[in-house]
């Protein structure tokens, strides 16, 4: 109930602010740091304000890489615990830039389990998973997908190398959330990111999009 609390004022404050927020929930070494640095040089290149919270066990390492593409970012060390919640992020906004108008990205703890129970203001959750993983991750995690508002397969450059079965992959996500977007992609490559971005425009605020136009 706390952490609820916590994440209604977070939401309030982002929508005063009429910026949009993005969770972002997968395994450790799915991708999220690399999908998100290309994400932010091009948005940087068609004027999006976007900032970012990073969340680790330990180190500014992410927090450093994110800082390269020239946005505001915090990095939240959680020390033992498998998540953020809604309080650090509280106190992570009053440290950051948040951009009026623009996009807050939340780069969760690398973990299907526990950032999948924990709200944090958000209002889309993306949850990624690669083909290095295997296809079987949505039965094994399935909340991490019921709950995700968009999903993700990532390192398809990968996929030519690896025994993922990427038709039961999208038939077990599916099975799970018939109305979350499935996108197949390498932030490597490009392959499959003009979608992704076609995607973040039309969730972003009315202001974002006028600058990508």
């Amino acid at each position: 109930a706390e952490n609820d609390r916590h994440a209604t004022h977070n939401r309030a404050l982002l929508n005063r602010k009429h910026t949009r927020a993005f969770n972002f929930i997968s395994s450790p070494g799915a991708g999220k740091t690399t999908l998100l640095e290309k994400t932010l040089t091009a948005l940087r290149a068609r004027s999006v304000g976007c900032a970012v919270i990073e969340g680790d066990q330990k180190t500014d390492l992410d927090a450093q890489r994110i800082a390269r593409t020239g946005v505001s970012v915090v990095q939240i060390e959680t020390g033992r615990s498998c998540h953020l919640d809604a309080e650090q992020v509280h106190l992570a906004l009053h440290r950051l830039d948040v951009p009026q108008g623009g996009l807050l990205f939340i780069e969760n703890v690398g973990n299907l389990i526990c950032p999948t129970e924990f709200k944090l203001g958000e209002h889309e959750r993306l949850t990624i998973l690669s083909v290095a993983e295997g296809h079987d991750k949505p039965a094994k995690y399935p909340l991490a997908f019921r709950n995700a508002t968009v999903v993700v397969i990532s390192k398809m450059d990968l996929l030519p190398y690896v025994d993922f079965d990427l038709v039961e992959a999208r038939r077990l996500i599916t099975g799970l959330n018939p109305k979350a977007p499935i996108f197949e992609l390498s932030a490597t490559t490009g392959d499959g990111m003009d979608e992704w971005f076609s995607w973040l425009q039309h969730r972003m605020p009315a202001a974002a999009r006028e600058e990508m136009a």
